[in-house]
């Protein structure tokens, strides 16, 4: 697997895991999603599945381009603006991962 795959394949298990922490704790699921859940995180991978930037960025977090239609915008930010902070409990060490590459990221940017 090349750098990007490994990349894209980090981006969809981080936005799959917050979107089922999500749907456990609003929409009371015990395993998988719900159907609307499982439509945005199907939507989710598409959009990583098709990033033309995914060589130049850590994650979509932190991408200046928006592909996501306006709707499933709003959706995807409540979902992880609620599950960041659970995701410390159900998945420490991919959370911590994240965060780590995320400021890196930023940092990057920023000195160019």
């Amino acid at each position: 697997m090349d750098k990007v795959e490994s990349k894209r394949e980090r981006e969809k298990q981080v936005v799959t895991l917050m979107i089922q922490i999500y749907c456990r704790r609003h929409h009371g699921t015990k395993e998988g999603l719900c159907p609307s859940c499982r439509q945005l995180a199907n939507y989710a991978a598409q959009r990583c599945d098709r990033c033309p930037f995914m060589e130049s960025k850590t994650f979509c977090s932190n991408c200046k381009v928006h592909c996501y239609a306006p709707k499933m915008r709003e959706e995807i930010r409540q979902v992880m603006r609620f599950s960041g902070p659970w995701m410390l409990l159900y998945h420490p060490v991919l959370a911590v991962r994240h965060l780590i590459e995320s400021q890196k990221e930023k940092r990057r940017i920023a000195e160019r």
